[in-house]
């Protein structure tokens, strides 16, 4: 299917979510993962509502920058690199994606996405239960993997998923079950996720329902707390490094994968459960969501840190029904990327050590 030819998507935003973007100078970066795009919002010189909107084939994990982006899809990772100079526009946009750099790792279903120090890539394979890093003569070399996972396999055992950084070195990482058997990770989806600490091992925190995206964010290293999504039962919330104890902080109205987190809020992104998929049967979630008479959605919710409170929202109203990633793109106004198949990507040049 070609860009032109893709369902238009519908989407709805809270009364001042536009407001916000231009208050902040941002833009956001989303990745769905069942309808595989890229979708960049922004804001056009009216204040409305720009998006840009991308194929990539199964995209999940996704982290940068207003210069760099990396993008997971079904089996490859790719770099997006800005092609314009400071102070350039192309057709409106502050800032044009531009995919330079594909490495085909195969379909070992990378999630998280991570940079070290040098600006490069570790990622989580979730099908091979590890952390791990390009390689440039083979699909990955492995950089970490759970001391319960006995083999490298291609059989995904404890679902590992999410992936927290820290000054350049994986810090954390959580998983929906301790689990050594292929898929086995399914039936612990109620109550057996964890997060572990990357450098020695351990189980920081038990008890989870299929926790996802974790983020350390605050001021200083030893200051930062440890956020995540406990995403079968709704919540986002910290937890606490010293007792392993999960604090929900907000409540929300859908399957939670994907956190930013920027100032003083948290960027968060959204899934409807997909109809008769056993992942999401029996889950807290949907108790919770039937108890509030609500509809679960599909979008992105901007979460007050500090008093849980929902201040806006955008909300997919068509075709997009899952989310997996989302990055907040600081002093960025505008964004694009460039499709495969474009006459831009032909044309737009870029040469190295020009303005």
């Amino acid at each position: 299917m070609s860009e032109t030819d893709r369902p238009r998507i519908e989407i709805s935003t809270s009364r001042h979510f536009t407001a916000w973007l231009a208050e902040h100078s941002i833009s956001l970066a989303v990745t769905t993962y069942q309808t595989g795009t890229l979708i960049l919002f922004g804001l056009v010189p009216d204040g409305r509502l720009s998006m840009d909107v991308r194929s990539l084939q199964r995209t999940q994990g996704m982290v940068g920058d207003a210069q760099t982006l990396w993008v997971s899809s079904l089996y490859q990772l790719w770099r997006f690199e800005n092609a314009l100079g400071a102070g350039r526009t192309h057709k409106g946009h502050d800032r044009v994606f531009v995919p330079r750099v594909g490495l085909t790792v195969g379909d070992i279903d990378i999630h998280d996405i991570g940079l070290d120090k040098s600006g490069q890539p570790i990622f989580v394979s979730t099908a091979f239960s590890c952390l791990a890093r390009p390689s440039q003569t083979h699909n990955f070399s492995v950089v970490w993997k759970p001391p319960f996972i006995s083999r490298l396999a291609a059989d995904d055992r404890c679902h590992l998923n999410g992936l927290a950084m820290r000054e350049g070195e994986p810090a954390f990482v959580t998983a929906v079950g301790v689990s050594d058997v292929a898929d086995g990770w399914r039936d612990r989806r109620m109550g057996g996720g964890v997060l572990m600490d990357v450098a020695s091992g351990e189980t920081v925190c038990e008890g989870l329902s299929m926790p996802h995206s974790p983020r350390l964010h605050g001021p200083e290293p030893d200051d930062k707390e440890l956020w995540l999504l406990n995403s079968g039962t709704g919540d986002v919330g910290t937890v606490d490094l010293d007792t392993g104890e999960f604090q929900p902080r907000s409540w929300l109205p859908g399957y939670a994968r994907g956190l930013a987190l920027f100032e003083n809020v948290a960027v968060i992104g959204l899934s409807a459960p997909r109809h008769g998929n056993s992942t999401f049967e029996g889950l807290a979630l949907h108790d919770r969501i039937v108890e509030n008479d609500q509809t679960p959605w599909c979008g992105i919710v901007v979460v007050d840190l500090a008093t849980g409170a929902i201040l806006h929202w955008l909300r997919f109203e068509s075709i997009v029904r899952e989310l997996y990633d989302v990055a907040v793109l600081r002093e960025v106004t505008r964004p694009m990327a460039l499709g495969f198949k474009t006459d831009d990507i032909q044309r737009l040049i870029a040469i190295e050590g020009t303005p």
